[in-house]
């Protein structure tokens, strides 16, 4: 269970992720779209564990492409949150294929071959 600060900075990196991926990120992240759809803090507020997920894009390269520039990234959202916090966590990217999964679901139920059930008929003494 987070506590009440915990929760406090999860909305704020949550947020300040996001704008900042749609913004500044663009270099890195191009014309896909991404969405923090989890941030999960530390009981010490040092390391915030993200969830991400991706539209447009090939999931693992950008992954890869993101976890490679953290840094970066960690930098950017210093400078955004860094007068309301103390410190700024760690960043610990994962990758949230729940969307991607969806869609492969949608997919996979939509060219399903279902016949369709044979009429009954009312007449018929054995129903």
């Amino acid at each position: 269970m987070e506590s009440k600060r915990q929760q406090k900075y999860s909305k704020l990196i949550q947020k300040e992720l996001g704008e900042l991926f749609q913004r500044e990120g663009k270099p890195l992240v191009g014309k896909a779209m991404v969405t923090v759809t989890r941030v999960l803090m530390s009981p010490d507020l040092g390391v915030a564990k993200i969830n991400l997920s991706f539209l447009l894009a090939d999931n693992k390269q950008l992954y890869s492409r993101i976890n490679d520039n953290k840094g970066q990234i960690r930098k950017f959202l210093g400078n955004r949150i860094g007068k309301s916090v103390r410190i700024i966590p760690e960043l610990v990217f994962y990758l949230d294929e729940s969307a991607a999964y969806a869609q492969h679901m949608d997919d996979v139920i939509s060219n399903l071959d279902i016949p369709d059930a044979p009429e009954e008929d009312e007449d018929d003494p054995e129903n």
